[in-house]
């Protein structure tokens, strides 16, 4: 049974319940954009916004969703100043059940008529050596630009939660959440860190209203002044007891202070509170990206996995 159709919150929901059963047995496998806590982050930040421009199908074994496309197409995309970028390409969000390998066939031969006359972009993961030769077979290639020391490849890193050390804030600072200090606060605290993000209290409903949600584990820091000087949703898998950060942010004028540290610290001793005994959090893996990745190995995080950027021109068809 195949369904195409855009995405739907109930598509998601299905989604997410792959990501748990792939993660269950070969985390490794889980493609960028296609865990847990990401579906949900794209799904609810973006869907008002851009749902127009997404495409998904959904491939079933036994009523049960085992393989998943979410293509989303050329669109424009309102910037906070008002002005509108023109994204030109496609990029693609997919996963497949390792027990159902030969589906990324499939996959590639949809994306490929959805998107046909564009750039198409598609991340697979760095472990999944078989589906990469699928891709290289229908003509998609390692994208040099996005695999230099300055490029978007991004890395999933991990620890367990046995041994946490304890977090320090700078005097006056305070763990505040969601649930405390209310949806403005929280939107202010998303476009301080990322000066460029259009999230909207729209957005933001939108992530509310996502399957994993939970305000107690929307953790900010408040500086002295009022300010929301960093925060992280944590996205609880209960499935597989681990949690997911995603995003994780700090406004300009409070980074190199320790805060951003002492918020992960905190929001593991909250997620080991909830029931995980596990965490990860991806980050930009190009040596020109340190920032994110020295932050999150300094609080114990190793790398699990890596993407591996192909694309494929306009004119191959």
């Amino acid at each position: 049974m195949t369904e195409v159709d855009l995405v739907t919150a109930a598509d998601v929901q299905l989604m997410q319940g792959l990501a748990q059963r792939v993660t269950a047995t070969r985390p490794e496998l889980v493609n960028s954009d296609a865990s847990f806590g990401e579906l949900a982050w794209n799904w609810g930040r973006g869907h008002a916004e851009e749902g127009a421009s997404w495409r998904r199908r959904l491939w079933f074994a036994g009523g049960e969703l085992v393989a998943w496309g979410w293509a989303r197409l050329p669109r424009r995309v309102r910037r906070r100043d008002g002005s509108v970028k023109e994204i030109t390409e496609a990029y693609l969000a997919y996963q497949v059940h390792p027990d159902h390998a030969g589906l990324v066939d499939e996959v590639v031969d949809w994306y490929d008529r959805t998107a046909a006359g564009v750039e198409r972009t598609v991340l697979p993961g760095a472990a999944d050596e078989p589906a990469l030769r699928r891709w290289a077979a229908h003509g998609y290639r390692t994208d040099p630009g996005a695999l230099g020391d300055t490029g978007s490849w991004t890395q999933l890193t991990e620890r367990d939660l046995l041994d946490v050390d304890r977090p320090v804030l700078p005097a006056g600072f305070r763990f505040r959440t969601a649930d405390e200090v209310g949806p403005e606060a929280v939107v202010r605290a998303h476009r301080d860190a990322w000066v460029h993000s259009a999230y909207t209290a729209e957005s933001y409903q939108g992530v509310r209203a996502t399957a994993g949600y939970r305000g107690d584990l929307h953790v900010l820091v408040e500086a002295p002044d009022g300010t929301m000087a960093s925060s992280t949703i944590m996205w609880l898998d209960e499935v597989n007891r681990t949690v997911e950060f995603e995003p994780v942010g700090t406004h300009p004028g409070y980074r190199r202070r320790g805060v951003a540290t002492a918020m992960l610290l905190h929001g593991m001793h909250l997620a080991r509170a909830a029931g995980a005994t596990h965490a990860t959090v991806a980050c930009l893996g190009a040596p020109g990206h340190p920032m994110a990745r020295g932050l999150y190995y300094g609080v114990g995080f190793r790398e699990l996995s890596r993407d591996v950027p192909l694309i494929k021109s306009a004119s191959a068809g």
